[in-house]
């Protein structure tokens, strides 16, 4: 049966339903409960915990140690598993670690708490987007995921609510505000893990919310988007990802948008509190960037669809956030630096989404799709790790991890700031290279194609070529 515009979008808008609130909502929590310590911290976890020096940065900083580690193998384990079974069992685990957070009474019990986080936590964010580019083609990813990423915006300004909010529980149960933060959220992420075993689906295959018909326009949709490649797992794609240095140039793109995305996550209450506001309203002035991220996530997701294009987005919401903190780095007045947070965060937010949707799209084949995105993510979050911790005399001891990112110089943060922004630069220049490649090699492809008579009726011959495949397309 064949489908016109309106009802392929029709079907598009179904999947939509079904798939993403779920997804979503899995990822605010996610992005909550792994950066609700910086909350935590403006709301007297500091002091209690007698965190001194570069404790913080440390217990901030290895969440990312395991995390970025367990990302590969996790997005092979949903290939290999049931993914409506893989991610709410990853989600209870950490939502348990999470409400038991709430027992930390030392340094020292928080660094393994946080370590245990990161580990359990390490396979929602690569599983979903993979997860995503199961069911939609390759031109209709970027709004997908950016609306899922979106949810981690929103996360950023619930969490300055909710904090403020729960802070004021101070004492009760004998427990600090701070620890209920980590309690009533950990709890919250074990209710939606339970419900989303009975709400998430599977393939397109299988997928009940689907007709017959439906389901076989959906299927037939993805086949004809990935030129035939193969689906089916074997070492030989996770291979063709490790291998491939177009995976390097996403991952070394990636880290440069990331660093700034934790750095705002993170940091923004206590920059915000250094600018001269209180703690609790430090926590209520964290929310407008994240929601001005939020929305600026899903327009230029929608709108990167509608160009087919990623690399200019990418480049352009750098350079957005890159004038960003250039405004915090030259400007002493409150009121301009905080102007500068929200355009710092209204540039790079919207990036992430664009640059996972671009480098999912030129990974050819299920398999190394899964793998590409999961090096992406994990290894980009290795800057993660940076920006939590390298700083000063520690610098040096963490060449080749990342980056180094400090807030431990207030109120101005000159080299955190001027870090930032040598890596906001470092994505704009590796996303002209790839856009440049990517042209080159479609171009080498298209003749290619042309002198040895190549045409889609052969693509079953290059099933396992993955995107070395002559059919295979780049999206620029």
């Amino acid at each position: 049966m064949e489908f016109g515009p309106a009802e392929r979008a029709r079907i598009l808008r179904k999947l939509d339903w079904h798939i993403l609130p779920v997804v979503s909502l899995l990822y605010l929590l996610s992005f909550l409960d792994r950066a609700n310590v910086g909350n935590a911290k403006v709301a007297g976890m500091s002091t209690d915990l007698n965190l001194i020096g570069f404790r913080y940065n440390i217990a901030a900083a290895v969440f990312f140690i395991l995390y970025s580690l367990a990302e590969v193998p996790s997005n092979i384990a949903l290939k290999l598993f049931r993914p409506s079974r893989w991610i709410p069992t990853i989600m209870v685990a950490w939502g348990l670690v999470m409400t038991l957070m709430c027992l930390v009474n030392s340094y020292q019990g928080l660094i393994v708490a946080r370590i245990f986080l990161g580990l359990t936590e390490a396979g929602l964010f690569p599983g979903v987007t993979y997860y995503i580019s199961l069911w939609y083609p390759r031109g209709e990813r970027s709004m997908r995921i950016a609306i899922f990423f979106s949810a981690a915006t929103v996360a950023g300004a619930f969490g300055g609510i909710l904090a403020y909010v729960i802070e004021r529980m101070e004492g009760i149960g004998g427990l600090h505000g701070w620890q209920w933060i980590f309690c009533l959220e950990g709890l919250a992420t074990l209710i939606v893990a339970f419900t989303a075993f009975f709400f998430m689906y599977d393939y397109p295959e299988t997928a009940s919310f689907l007709t017959e018909s439906e389901r076989s326009f959906v299927i037939d949709m993805l086949k004809e988007d990935s030129k035939g490649l193969a689906t089916h797992y074997d070492f030989q794609f996770v291979l063709q990802a490790l291998k491939d240095y177009k995976t390097y140039v996403q991952v070394g793109i990636y880290i440069g948008l990331l660093i700034p995305v934790y750095a705002i996550a993170l940091f923004s209450p206590t920059i915000i509190n250094e600018l001269g506001f209180s703690a609790a309203n430090a926590q209520l002035l964290s929310v407008p960037p994240f929601v001005a991220g939020c929305i600026c996530t899903i327009l230029v997701g929608i709108y990167s669809d509608k160009h087919k294009i990623r690399g200019p987005y990418v480049i352009g919401g750098a350079f957005v956030s890159l004038v960003g903190y250039i405004v915090l780095y030259t400007q002493s007045n409150a009121s301009a630096s905080y102007a500068g947070t929200v355009l710092a965060a209204v540039g790079v937010y919207p990036t992430i989404a664009v640059d996972l949707a671009w480098a999912g799209s030129n990974a050819g084949g299920d398999m190394k799709r899964g793998v590409v995105i999961a090096m992406v993510i994990g290894l980009g979050n290795l800057g993660g790790y940076a920006v939590s911790f390298t700083s000063l005399g520690v610098a040096h001891k963490f060449v080749g991890i990342c980056s180094s990112f400090v807030y431990l110089d207030p109120p101005r943060f000159h080299i955190g700031h001027g870090a930032i922004m040598g890596w906001l630069a470092l994505s704009i220049l590796l996303s002209c290279f790839a856009m440049w490649d990517y042209r080159r090699i479609n171009k080498q492809k298209e003749e290619l194609c042309r002198e040895r008579g190549i045409t889609e009726d052969r693509r079953d011959e290059f099933r396992d070529m993955g995107d070395e495949s002559p059919l295979f397309r780049y999206t620029i």
